[in-house]
């Protein structure tokens, strides 16, 4: 009889241990299955632009990713998806794919390709909202891109200004991030061909210039400012807001790839049209190195477009009465380097050169010019 009894106490704790694990096993089970719910979006605090509750943004890197496009993209992740275990590896995988699913949406929008390119002004106001609430960095990006693309029609234009679209894109220029910053100077750029829109855009001018010259050289961003640039000096009326950094636009012209070059001289034939701006481009200091660009011949395009200005400035400058030959201009000058233009002008129309013949027959032109006008005798 006590034999039976302790068996049956020895079954009994059997069965009691084995439900006690059986319930932590589901209770376990049933929090894993939540998190990762969760994760995918499917319940919990969870929205449908896949915003989490409690999420954080991380930048760690995805390497492992097939895609290395979308691996690339900034991504948020949920605080439990950790780095090394086989959960956090699943978690972050969601994590991505419905980060690439947001971005698509937006961007299927901004895509040239889309027959739904031309948002209406309510598609527009929500656009600009995302601009200028959204912390989600793939989501900022897209907006700016379909901003970007509406702002290139001309009834958008008014429309994007009427929404008070211009300052909050000009807002993202303060940003650190090079890919925001350069979405953002594209937008401006579309938008400043507008003569309200340049009006308001004027107050940033100094701050693009000075991002413009500072960039890194022949990066995306600086391209981007030049062409804005560019675009704000069209018109004569905010030529005279460059007048300083007419140098560093030099500068950028001597030591930048041919893409930057002739970018730069979009913006100097600009202001090389305006009789206002000639002494200020005379006053201009210009790299040493500026003279060696006459002996590539395959920088035929730059050299012809380089002359354009150089013989725009030799017709809009009059010499004043009484004026000192030197016009108190500095050394290193644009003015010294026209006065010694001669010397370059050798090398070009030299019997060794192998220069193109258009260019030879421009230089012998333009020297002609500049010792009949800017250089007489009688100023020596």
């Amino acid at each position: 009889m006590g034999y039976a009894r302790k068996v049956g106490w020895v079954t009994a704790g059997l069965v009691i241990g084995a439900g006690a694990c059986y319930c932590i096993y589901r209770l376990t089970r049933g929090k894993k299955q939540n998190k990762e719910k969760m994760a995918e979006g499917g319940s919990g605090d969870v929205d449908d632009a896949g915003d989490c509750s409690g999420a954080r943004y991380n930048d760690w890197s995805d390497d492992d990713d097939d895609d290395s496009n979308e691996s690339k993209s900034i991504v948020w992740y949920p605080p439990w998806a950790r780095i090394g275990t086989e959960a956090g590896t699943r978690a972050r995988a969601r994590a991505r794919a419905r980060a690439t699913r947001a971005r698509r949406a937006v961007q299927k929008r901004a895509s040239p390709n889309s027959d739904d390119t031309v948002l209406s002004p309510q598609e527009l106001q929500k656009v600009l909202c995302l601009v200028e609430m959204s912390e989600k960095p793939y989501i900022l990006e897209a907006a700016l891109i379909a901003l970007g693309n509406n702002a290139a029609y001309a009834f958008n234009r008014d429309i994007i200004r009427d929404l008070g679209g211009l300052p909050i894109v000009a807002k993202i220029l303060n940003m650190r991030d090079l890919i925001f910053k350069e979405k953002a100077l594209i937008v401006l750029n579309n938008l400043s061909v507008n003569a309200e829109n340049q009006r308001r855009l004027k107050v940033y001018m100094n701050q693009v210039c000075d991002d413009t010259v500072t960039s890194r050289l022949n990066s995306s961003v600086q391209l981007a400012g030049l062409r804005l640039l560019t675009n704000m000096t069209v018109t004569n009326e905010y030529q005279h807001m460059l007048a300083n950094s007419i140098s560093d636009f030099f500068r950028l012209f001597s030591a930048g790839n041919e893409e930057t070059k002739l970018q730069v001289l979009k913006l100097l034939l600009n202001l090389a049209e305006n009789p206002a701006m000639t002494r200020e481009l005379l006053r201009a200091q210009v790299p040493s190195s500026l003279g060696s660009l006459f002996n590539k011949k395959e920088y035929k395009e730059v050299i012809l477009k380089l002359l354009i200005i150089f013989e725009n400035i030799n017709d809009n400058f009059k010499w004043e009465e009484s004026e000192p030959a030197q016009n108190h201009f500095s050394e290193g000058s644009l003015f010294f380097f026209l006065k010694e233009f001669q010397v370059c002008a050798e090398k070009v129309l030299g019997i060794e050169s192998r220069h193109d013949f258009q260019v030879r027959v421009k230089v012998g032109k333009f020297v002609a010019k500049l010792t009949e006008r800017m250089f007489p005798k009688s100023q020596e």
